[in-house]
């Protein structure tokens, strides 16, 4: 099932602000990104179970001491994954992703955490699990990830953030590498994103149930509707907020608009969830642009 007209709509009016707020803003859009990046390190990290608070992350890409022992793989996944996703932002300006260039970046993530698998594909006898979910026996893994690229590259028809949400699920289904799949994938993500004029996106760890909901649905019907959905909400919630900091905009606490206004609080919650009102997290917090006024409706005027 492929996204619907009026998601399609709603995102291609949000790119056309973007871009073109965006002209000659590149030195704030990179404030923005490096902002965003030890939010989107801890989460991506988190989803893969590390312990790493976001005040944790952010001290050791800052390189400063933080109050407890920490493993020296966690403070590496932080550190290699945020110099993974600096050197994508200008890499993707450049060249389409290829596999050499995941074997590159996968190579760069696990760097001094494991370097028997960094940058290469899982060999004879490397097998992995996911959950119940085997992974197909890496004898088969060169020829599934060629076919992974062809039928990316090759597809003309389909709508592009469709398109991206079943290059990582066939990507995670594949599962090619004995360690850092999921890290990887999402990294692998935002670089299609971007080679499409599109900003990075966010998986957040809060919302890992429907993200794995999305893997289990496609291992065992091949839906891809979910993940489409994790894609275009993330998306979306990207786009609200680099507008509203393009456009110059007072950026407050969605809770706080929503007290000044006397409105619904669940209501807005959940539209902002649903991103039918500019709303954005910044440390998993709900923001938005000051002048936003909001409705009863759960929409804004």
């Amino acid at each position: 099932m492929a996204t619907g007209s009026a998601i399609r709509t709603r995102i291609a009016q949000l790119k056309k602000t973007y871009d073109t707020l965006r002209k000659g803003k590149d030195a704030l859009l990179a404030v923005i990104d490096e902002a965003d990046v030890p939010e989107s390190v801890y989460n991506s990290n988190a989803i893969e179970n590390s312990t790493l608070t976001l005040k944790e992350t952010e001290r050791i890409l800052m390189e400063l001491e933080v109050s407890r022992q920490l493993s020296f793989r966690e403070v590496y996944e932080a550190k290699n994954l945020a110099r993974v996703i600096e050197y994508t932002r200008e890499k993707s300006k450049e060249a389409d992703l290829t596999l050499d260039l995941v074997l590159f970046l996968h190579r760069m993530l696990l760097a001094n955490i494991n370097d028997k698998v960094a940058g290469r594909m899982r060999a004879p006898g490397e097998y992995v699990r996911i959950g119940t979910f085997i992974a197909p026996p890496p004898e088969h893994v060169g020829r599934l990830m060629d076919e992974l690229f062809v039928e990316y590259n090759s597809d003309l028809t389909s709508y592009v953030l469709d398109k991206i949400a079943r290059f990582h699920l066939g990507f995670e289904t594949i599962h090619p590498f004995g360690d850092g799949n999921g890290r990887i994938g999402r990294v692998m993500m935002n670089y299609q994103l971007l080679r499409l004029g599109f900003p990075r996106i966010t998986i957040r760890d809060k919302e890992k149930a429907t993200y794995y909901r999305a893997f289990v649905e496609f291992r065992d019907d091949k839906k891809t509707r979910t993940m489409e959905r994790v894609v275009d909400l993330a998306l979306m919630e990207s786009l609200h907020k680099r507008i509203a900091y393009l456009q110059g905009e007072t950026i407050v606490k969605l809770s706080d608009v929503i007290r000044k206004q006397n409105v619904s609080a669940q209501s807005y919650l959940n539209a902002a969830h649903r991103q039918t009102i500019p709303a954005f997290r910044e440390k998993g917090v709900w923001k938005i642009g000051a002048s936003v006024s909001l409705t009863v409706g759960g929409k804004e005027k």
